[in-house]
């Protein structure tokens, strides 16, 4: 369902001991809104619900709300050092068009227009 690099997950891996909280774990999904229609949330949670889907992806613990399960299929989620700054960066094969910024994108089966991006 989703990929994420070996350079992607030791960078995770490396925040996840920064923050010294035991039990947290990446939280994946997809919010309305952005400059496509839709936007990626990525971060660190504690708190599993009971809608979540819970998945291995190359040693870390990842839960993906069910709502944003269709969204996030075949999703490649990597990291790039470049010069002093780097980020992680989101392949989605779903998606027909994305923003500049690169944090929304839009869905083949989603109706509307892709407006600008203002970033």
């Amino acid at each position: 369902m989703i990929q994420i690099s070996d350079s992607a997950a030791g960078r995770i891996k490396e925040l996840l001991e920064a923050e010294d909280t035991p039990n947290l774990f990446l939280r994946l999904g997809v919010r309305p809104g952005g400059c496509s229609g839709f936007s990626y949330s990525m971060g660190f949670d504690d708190e599993e619900h009971s809608e979540d889907k819970i998945l291995t992806v190359n040693g870390l613990k990842v839960v993906v709300e069910e709502s944003s399960a269709h969204y996030l299929e075949g999703v490649e989620i990597d990291f790039k050092e470049e010069g002093l700054s780097g980020g992680f960066t989101i392949d989605n094969p779903n998606a027909i068009a994305s923003c500049g910024c690169g944090s929304s994108f839009k869905m083949k089966d989603e109706e509307g227009q892709v407006e600008n991006c203002d970033h």
